[in-house]
């Protein structure tokens, strides 16, 4: 699965999942364009990558933000191949009759408005070039609910039935658009989903999740970026507008 001069997109470079899949692009000769909120963050997370990454800061929720990452991506390297739309956010943890506006569309802004807009504008480059592999980044929250994570839970439907939209509208121009769904990732945002849950016992909440899950523990994050590495690659030529659970199993244990 080389990707040698490939030119690939990622947000939400600095968290856990988006570094992982960054490193394994780099080791297959591509060239990354990493974005997040903070530069400084960014820049702590890929100190070990080798190469020069175009480091960019950006918001996913505003447009222009995210146009000029795209102008930025395309000025340094001419063109994308790869778009990992990845940035994500869990919200505040609380029951749909405790939860705030404010929190639902802080969680809808990131999470849905800003795949969209990834899309919107990484896409017009693709259908220029008529090529380009996406993967976003969904959730097996996306598939079943999420007691206390309303907004989350929403939000990753969406994103489901926004990957199938797209991959509809870049058949046609050589773009492959598929989602990744993973249930909980031993990274931050999953350590602090269970901190949420269960503020005075989180070491109980981690293992109640991890005993929902068949083979009883998180995936790591370099599970699901070997997943994204593949859907982006030309072993998945022939892949579009699918979903993949990345769960242990969960998945399996309902209709």
């Amino acid at each position: 699965m080389s990707f040698q001069n490939q030119v690939v997109l990622i947000t939400g470079a600095a968290g856990g999942i988006g570094i992982a899949a960054a490193r394994k692009f780099a080791a297959e000769g591509a060239r990354l364009a990493l974005a997040d909120l903070s530069l400084d963050a960014l820049g702590k997370a890929a100190a070990d990558l080798p190469g020069e990454p175009l480091l960019l800061a950006a918001d996913v929720s505003d447009e222009a933000s995210v146009e000029k990452m795209v102008a930025d991506t395309v000025a340094r390297f001419g063109r994308i191949d790869v778009f990992l739309n990845n940035a994500g956010i869990n919200g505040a943890f609380a029951p749909i009759t405790e939860q705030t506006v404010v929190n639902w569309k802080k969680v809808l802004d990131v999470n849905v408005i800003g795949a969209f807009l990834g899309l919107k504008h990484v896409m017009k480059v693709m259908i220029g070039q008529k090529s380009g592999a996406i993967v976003n980044t969904a959730s097996n929250g996306g598939l079943i609910g999420a007691p206390g994570m309303s907004a989350y839970a929403a939000s990753k439907h969406a994103v489901l039935g926004l990957n199938k939209s797209a991959a509809l509208e870049g058949a046609a121009h050589g773009i492959r658009v598929n989602a990744v769904a993973p249930s909980g990732v031993d990274t931050a945002m999953v350590h602090d989903i269970a901190k949420n849950a269960s503020p005075d016992d989180v070491a109980a909440a981690e293992e109640k999740f991890k005993a929902s899950v068949p083979m009883n523990r998180y995936a790591t994050a370099d599970e699901i970026a070997d997943l994204m590495l593949f859907l982006s690659s030309d072993k998945a030529s022939f892949i579009t507008g699918a979903y993949y659970r990345i769960d242990g199993g969960q998945g399996a244990t309902s209709a």
